[in-house]
């Protein structure tokens, strides 16, 4: 991740110049050109630092600065001054600034003076940058429920979040709310005033998602210029949830299946052992049975990692849940967007209700939020809800297929978006479907029309449900 640098200079062509400067440099840049401007970005983006102008049109920089170290006090701020004012850049080095820089601006000299403050807050840049990438939406900490099951879950996370240290494997469908059950455990627990970081292990390469797990020291790689401190030891005392736990390399799991068994572990290209307390929450939305049998997943690190497991049922198998949600979002997107739904039809809701909500609750909620930001109406009525649903879903994974072969040709994307998840998901359905059906079920066959291991297709069939269309294998 870029570090992001703040500059705050009220001179256009001054902002401009640095601006680009920092751009092509490799940082990423964010301007203000007031004092306010650039403490309410502060608060906002948490910046890794700050070049900062000592003359500001409503604030002096010289209060600025206070009031950033006041706030958040890691971050480094290089002064950026006249000439004729250096005495006040010394004073406010005294205050708590890193250094300062005359103008006009010597880049060179600019330019590492940014690296050395960056430097010398690493570890607290790391921390910003997670908590930029892992910010969670307060609002989407707890989404009600009232079936009986979900009303079973809420218990058993109260009760299991009572222990520091349990392992919990979080499995259901995408879009069940599998992040937000997490979230709750650590919410709940004595770790709650401790960091809550997550990674998705299914999107990042093996050598990527190792270095985001355990750190690598300097010159563990090529590109490995400064020594990283990895999720393990910045969520020490808190909680690390790994998402998406079923696409992680059978080399990381063998490394994760140690941090369980002794809390230790190495960073890339180190020698020494790094002790932490980390409760780790995962999730998966794949049948990791099935892939222990698959020798896909390490059984052992199955295990430890199910000591209390939770399943979220999909949403079309608790249906008494749906109108609590649909009315939990229309109050929300109503806040965020200052609209006035405030009542639904009862032809609306009973088609949302026989709609089978292949992307569950993140599908409903997306379709609510687009609702309310383009209609403006108190009513939620049939003609504001997509034909998918209209129509009762029945051409949905049709037409999700056909629409993400035709973004994918280059074709406009459709005014109410794409199911990016729904989509792939039915796209390999359909392509295994018809590779089985031209292999008259034969799995050997089907995998080299798929180019595809025949251990991944055997996954894929029981993870689809699809193990009826296997009729016999070579």
């Amino acid at each position: 991740m870029k570090p992001v640098v703040l500059l705050v200079d009220d001179e256009d062509t001054i902002r401009l110049f640095l601006e680009k400067t920092l751009r092509d440099e490799g940082y990423e840049a964010l301007t203000a050109a007031t004092g306010e401007e650039a403490l309410e970005l502060t608060r906002s983006e948490l910046p890794d630092l700050i070049l900062l102008d000592l003359k500001l049109p409503d604030i002096n920089g010289i209060e600025v600065l206070q009031r950033v170290k006041e706030e958040v006090p890691e971050v480094s701020v290089i002064m950026l001054t006249a000439f004729g004012d250096i005495e006040t850049a010394v004073s406010a080095i005294k205050k708590g600034a890193f250094d300062f820089v005359s103008k006009p601006v010597n880049l060179e000299q600019l330019l590492l003076a940014v690296e050395k403050g960056l430097e010398s807050q690493k570890l607290n840049r790391e921390l910003f940058q997670l908590r930029r990438r892992l910010k969670i939406d307060m609002d989407d900490d707890h989404i009600p429920g009232e079936s009986a099951k979900m009303k079973e879950i809420y218990d058993v996370v109260r009760t299991v979040a009572q222990s520091e240290t349990t392992t919990v494997l979080i499995q259901g469908e995408s879009g069940t709310g599998k992040e937000m059950i997490a979230n709750m455990i650590h919410r709940y627990s004595p770790r709650h005033d401790k960091p809550f970081l997550e990674i998705n292990c299914a999107s990042l390469p093996e050598e990527l998602l190792e270095s985001e797990l355990f750190g690598h020291e300097k010159g563990a790689f090529t590109d490995a210029k400064l020594q990283k401190v990895g999720l393990l030891e910045l969520t020490n005392k808190g909680t690390l949830f790994l998402d998406e736990i079923g696409e992680m390399s059978l080399t990381i799991q063998v490394k994760l299946l140690r941090v369980l068994e002794r809390m230790t572990f190495r960073r890339v290209g180190g020698t020494k052992d790094i002790k932490v307390s980390v409760r780790i929450v995962s999730a998966t939305n794949r049948d990791l049975e099935a892939a222990v049998r698959d020798k896909l997943f390490r059984e052992d690190l199955y295990y430890r990692l199910k000591v209390i497991p939770i399943f979220i049922p999909p949403l079309r198998e608790r249906k008494e849940d749906i109108f609590v949600l649909l009315k939990h979002f229309l109050n929300r997107f109503n806040k965020q967007f200052n609209k006035n739904f405030v009542e639904v039809e009862d032809k609306t809701f009973e088609m949302i209700l026989a709609y089978p909500w292949p992307g569950n609750i993140r599908e409903l909620k997306n379709i609510v939020e687009r609702i309310v930001l383009l209609e403006d109406d108190s009513v939620l009525r049939p003609v504001h809800l997509p034909e998918s649903i209209r129509s009762g879903g029945t051409d949905a994974p049709r037409k999700s297929v056909v629409q993400h072969i035709e973004v994918a040709l280059g074709r406009p994307y459709p005014d109410d978006g794409i199911e990016f998840e729904e989509m792939v998901r039915n796209t390999e359905m359909e392509l295994i479907s018809k590779a089985m059906k031209e292999s008259d079920g034969n799995q050997s066959r089907a995998s080299r029309l798929l180019r595809l291991n025949r251990d991944k297709l055997r996954y894929r069939l029981k993870n689809f449900n699809m193990a009826q269309d296997v009729n016999g294998d070579e």
